[in-house]
């Protein structure tokens, strides 16, 4: 592989990452897989986060720096990053997240092997913002599946979307719409992947995210970790706040209505609508929704609540004006 394009790229989009960013780039430069680009594209942050970077370029010919004149919102800087990369592989990678020194290697072995698999990822042990152990995420999907309405089914379960952090074909990325700036968006991002081909997981935990305070989790899923025991039952109460989750994925959607639950709902549809499956499949995924969505009706609701809310008050602002 020429230097000009190498077999991987790793996308780190940050935004006032200060606090961990060093750390996590050093974790990714230990790999003992090292033929890599790191694209870093910088949301305008406001602390010592382009300094940090900017230190790294002489250090390191792999590292490409970039930083956006505002802050565009995390899913624009996340397509981003992938909209630069080069490589036949391609990674996401938190500014706050440490991996093991053979994550890259042996994700890109399976890949390398087996042409089905298009997404590779590891066990993840859940760390604090100190680096030490909490517990080990305990949800296992059978994303393994051949058989993709299986993988759709599995992919509707709750969980934390850890598999974005995992090593992806590119062409597999380049066949699905870029992620959008909503609420689980990510998930969607996933479950796409999951209709074109497998996911692996590696039985061994080389994946350490980071649990703490100005993580989009921590602040919108204040007790996200419950999500992390596979034998946890989940109510209404734990869902995170979806509308703020939008307006963190981009900051042009505040003071608009975008009812995001029904935006989920349409972006599964839309899944499914564009993934070629055939009758039986979009049968067997009708029913997949059906069974994972049943009793959430309630969240619809909360949207055409907040929306006539949104409603009422640019109503009062134009009466103002006026």
């Amino acid at each position: 592989m020429s230097k000009n394009q190498p077999r991987l790229s790793i996308g780190l989009p940050v935004y006032n990452g200060e606090k961990f960013l060093k750390i996590a780039i050093d974790s990714l430069l230990s790999q003992t897989f090292e033929d890599f680009e790191l694209i870093i594209s910088d949301n305008a942050s406001t602390d010592q986060t382009e300094k940090i970077c900017r230190a790294y370029l002489d250090q390191d010919k792999r590292i490409r720096y970039y930083r956006n004149e505002k802050n565009q919102g995390c899913a624009p800087n996340f397509n981003r990053v992938f909209e630069l990369s080069s490589g036949e592989y391609f990674k996401w990678a938190a500014y706050d997240d440490l991996y093991a020194p053979d994550f890259l290697n042996k994700c890109v072995v399976v890949l390398d092997q087996d042409p089905t698999i298009i997404l590779c990822h590891s066990q993840v042990s859940i760390i604090d913002e100190y680096g030490k152990f909490i517990q080990n995420y305990d949800v296992k999907l059978k994303t393994d599946s051949p058989i993709r309405h299986e993988r759709f089914h599995e992919l509707l379960h709750k969980h934390l979307c850890y598999q974005i952090f995992g090593v992806i074909r590119a062409s597999a990325l380049k066949m699905i719409p870029p992620m959008g700036s909503y609420g689980h968006a990510d998930g969607i991002v996933l479950l796409r992947l999951g209709i074109l081909g497998r996911f692996y997981e590696i039985p061994e935990y080389l994946f350490f995210a980071r649990k703490h305070p100005q993580q989009s989790m921590s602040m919108f899923i204040p007790n996200y970790l419950l999500f992390a025991n596979k034998n946890q039952k989940h109510s209404l109460s734990m869902m995170p706040d979806y509308y703020a989750f939008s307006l963190w994925f981009d900051s042009a959607n505040e003071g608009k209505i975008i009812l995001p639950h029904w935006r989920i709902l349409w972006e599964y549809l839309l899944t499914m609508w564009q993934g070629s499956l055939s009758f039986s499949e979009h049968v067997r995924c009708s029913i997949s929704m059906y069974k994972q969505l049943n009793g959430t009706e309630y969240l619809l609701f909360k949207d055409l609540l907040k929306a006539s809310q949104i409603l009422w008050k640019n109503w009062q602002k134009a009466l103002i004006k006026n």
